[in-house]
């Protein structure tokens, strides 16, 4: 039986920031603002694995009421959500993201983001795609004020 979740998730640009997304650290004059790290793609992946598996939303299981999570490495909340909740239960098909940015472009860390999100699922043997996109400078995306990412997983119910 498959399940299929969606996840989206959107954060301000500021100056001082780190931009990370899928775990790499992108060298860029803006980065993501957020309690954690800000990586909205690991984010958005988390809540769409969260939602095929009917498990809540990241919120709900790092809040950012918790100063434990502050700062902390997303590619890690990952790895946590993947080993305590769905490894045993579910196989994760197919992930599914697009990043929505202006700047910079992306398509160099597009395989390693690739790559960081497989080792953080235990390199299971799934099919991983990221995609990036703008808005032709239209809206605060395209003025360079924001970020979004979307992503939607597959999984499939073990036997």
């Amino acid at each position: 039986m498959y399940k299929v979740g969606i996840g989206y998730d959107v954060h301000q640009l500021q100056s001082g920031e780190s931009l990370i997304l899928g775990g790499v650290d992108i060298d860029f004059d803006k980065g993501i603002t957020g309690h954690s790290d800000g990586d909205i793609l690991i984010h958005s992946v988390i809540d769409s694995i969260l939602g095929a598996s009917s498990n809540g939303d990241i919120g709900r299981h790092f809040p950012s009421s918790d100063s434990k999570w502050k700062n902390y490495s997303s590619i890690k909340m990952l790895n946590i959500i993947y080993n305590e909740l769905i490894q045993e239960k579910y196989k994760v098909e197919h992930i599914d993201a697009v990043i929505i940015l202006q700047q910079p472009n992306i398509s160099q860390y597009i395989e390693k983001m690739k790559s960081n999100i497989l080792k953080s699922l235990n390199n299971i043997d799934s099919t991983i795609s990221v995609k990036a996109t703008t808005t032709d400078y239209l809206g605060f995306i395209g003025e360079g004020k924001g970020i979004v990412c979307q992503a939607i997983t597959t999984l499939i119910k073990n036997s």
